[in-house]
């Protein structure tokens, strides 16, 4: 008779506390995307892009590749917001100075001056949504989202075993306490 592989015993708390912080997250996102849409006419992805594309350092504009990095999203949801983004006259795509096959995207003076516009309800949109935030917890919250963004990008669940201890991966290490 096989036996069966031994099953690593797991902190059902611990488990409850990150499964219930993962589902805020989602709903959170949710939320966000929803009320973006609702009180600014736009949505998330179409907010980023802008917003990137705005800033001093993309002046000359943003590659497809560099754009999609620095929003952490793939090109292929990129293109259809730039599709749409572009059908409203807020950015196009124009040929690499440098690299004539390469598009760059940029923001139009269309573009720009709707996203001038927007500022005023973009700075109300934060100060309701957090405002039960001290100053000092919305500076811990990034600190701490900045963590997770950063650990969420070393997952990898195929080279995953556990620490030597026999503790499952993500529970906390007693030593380490």
């Amino acid at each position: 008779m096989e036996s069966k592989p031994a099953v690593p015993e797991y902190d059902h708390t611990l488990v409850g506390v990150h499964n219930r912080l993962f589902f805020r997250l989602f709903q959170v996102g949710n939320v966000f995307q929803k009320q973006t849409a609702k009180q600014l006419g736009i949505t998330t992805v179409q907010w980023a892009v802008l917003g990137a594309l705005t800033r001093p350092q993309a002046s000359t504009g943003m590659s497809v590749t560099e754009l999609a990095e620095f929003l952490v999203v793939s090109r292929q949801n990129l293109d259809g917001v730039l599709t749409r983004l572009e059908r409203d006259q807020h950015v196009s795509r124009v040929a690499d100075t440098v690299d004539r096959r390469s598009k760059r995207v940029q923001v139009t003076a269309q573009g720009a001056l709707f996203w001038e516009q927007l500022q005023p309800r973009i700075y109300e949109f934060y100060r309701q949504a957090i405002t039960n935030f001290r100053f000092d917890d919305k500076v811990s919250f990034v600190h701490f989202l900045n963590k997770l963004q950063d650990d969420l990008k070393q997952v990898d669940l195929d080279h995953t075993h556990g620490p030597a201890n026999g503790t499952p991966a993500g529970a906390p290490d007693a030593d380490a306490a």
